[in-house]
């Protein structure tokens, strides 16, 4: 299919598959960007075509401002991916990106009667859940810092060095207020089936909040968990993919 220069902006396909039957779209956690995903494509079935999105102030959306709303984020994606959805499609969702293809998913189905065969969380609470913790987006950069060598998921090469993280902070403190500021809204459960991953390891994510996303759903559900932290897409890649594999393609 033939899509404008604007809309490529947003939505990165690394292997383009024009006779794929189905699209896989990815969406990355905080800070993070399409090129995640850039090998997914070999490790799935051939009928799938991988297409990531491009959160602005990164990658090819780097001059762009990054959002700190949800909802026109979410209205943003929408008119990006919407000339994309003219063939069955699925959508996964990583921490961050997890709360912004559901709401991506419920926004689909008001305005435009669309909606996936599949929805993939991982490592992100259900979205009916209060925020608990301290908020990371109003932290100052050295407390910021901190909390970000706890979590994990970024290398320390990257934390050390104070170039890379005068670019990295602003955007990553754009992608907290997202998230920090979500309000959930009650509506109708999606009528697509959900599968949920999560780090047995995880110190944010409880099993609890992951199993929460059941309500979300009137169709299939399942929650498969990884012997990882918050960042098991890392070191347990393979094996999550032979899991979507098998959902897509049983």
């Amino acid at each position: 299919m033939t899509t404008t220069p604007a809309l490529n902006f947003w939505v990165n396909c690394p292997q383009p598959n024009p006779q794929a039957k189905e699209r896989l779209f990815c969406f990355p956690y905080a800070g993070g960007r399409s090129a995640s995903f850039r090998t997914w494509a070999s490790s799935l079935p051939s009928n799938i075509e991988v297409c990531a999105i491009e959160y602005p102030g990164r990658g090819r959306q780097i001059k762009l401002e990054p959002f700190t709303r949800l909802e026109p984020l979410v209205e943003a994606i929408a008119q990006a991916l919407i000339s994309y959805l003219d063939k069955p499609f699925a959508f996964f969702g990583y921490s961050m990106g997890g709360l912004v293809s559901f709401e991506l998913t419920r926004l689909l189905r008001s305005k435009y009667s669309l909606a996936p065969f599949h929805l993939f969380i991982s490592a992100r609470r259900a979205p009916q859940i209060p925020l608990t913790k301290p908020l990371l987006h109003v932290l100052s950069d050295r407390d910021l810092l901190k909390e970000l060598h706890s979590l994990n998921g970024t290398p320390r090469a990257v934390l050390e060095n104070p170039e890379l993280m005068q670019i990295f902070l602003p955007i990553l403190r754009a992608d907290f207020a997202v998230l920090e500021t979500y309000i959930y809204t009650q509506e109708q459960p999606l009528e697509c089936p959900i599968t949920v991953f999560g780090g047995l390891q995880d110190k944010e994510i409880s099993h609890e909040a992951l199993q929460a996303w059941r309500e979300q759903t009137i169709a299939d559900f399942s929650l498969q968990m990884f012997n990882d932290d918050h960042f098991f897409i890392h070191s347990h890649q393979e094996l999550l993919l032979k899991f979507i594999s098998h959902v897509i393609c049983p």
